[in-house]
């Protein structure tokens, strides 16, 4: 069955947290961060929008994230903050996204944030503009594949072996904060991928 934005709107809103309510939750990070969660649909399939970090970068250096960052002082709230980062890093504007809602936030282990997760919709067939510091590359993969291609592997991190949830979609790996992202809102829709 093909996907409706209205339905999928209306879906996400029931099982979404609201912005509000995420906000409000605590999650153990000295410095504050968001991200925003893109989905669109194609074809109609949902799909998420993703940025691969360059490898140059001191921080998270390769991985594959939604696209965010820390809050700043200008920031009236952690939403604003998703949307800034996201207009920053791959040049999507904040009108051009509709908030339907938020995730579970998530601590990243080893740099000590707390990320705070927006789900936003937006029209498919953008043109990306990557911040050339930040950003490698822009990918948008299905949410079906990416739920298909879950697995619990063992990485080796910082020279330490950790077993970690991941989501593979052909070479491009998904891990750590970013894949307690996607399980939290796998659980959340998964009916409707399985629509």
């Amino acid at each position: 069955m093909a996907l409706q934005t209205q339905v999928v709107r209306q879906q996400l809103g029931h099982v979404l947290l609201s912005p509000a309510e995420a906000m409000e939750l605590d999650v153990v990070g000295r410095t504050d961060a968001a991200v925003l969660v893109p989905l669109y649909i194609d074809d109609g399939e949902l799909h998420a929008v993703f940025t691969k970090r360059r490898e140059d970068l001191r921080r998270h250096p390769g991985e594959i994230s939604f696209p965010g960052g820390r809050q700043d002082e200008g920031d009236a709230d952690l939403e604003l903050t998703a949307l800034r980062e996201a207009e920053e890093e791959i040049g999507l504007p904040a009108d051009a996204v509709e908030i339907v809602g938020a995730l579970q936030p998530t601590p990243t282990i080893a740099t000590g944030y707390a990320v705070y997760p927006f789900v936003g919709l937006i029209e498919p067939g953008r043109t990306w503009t990557l911040s050339p510091n930040e950003v490698a590359q822009v990918l948008e993969l299905p949410l079906r594949d990416l739920r298909d291609g879950y697995m619990r592997q063992r990485l080796i991190r910082r020279g330490l072996p950790i077993r970690t949830d991941t989501y593979v979609v052909g070479d491009h790996l998904i891990w750590g904060a970013t894949a307690r992202m996607l399980s939290d809102l796998f659980e959340r829709i998964g009916p409707l991928l399985d629509g």
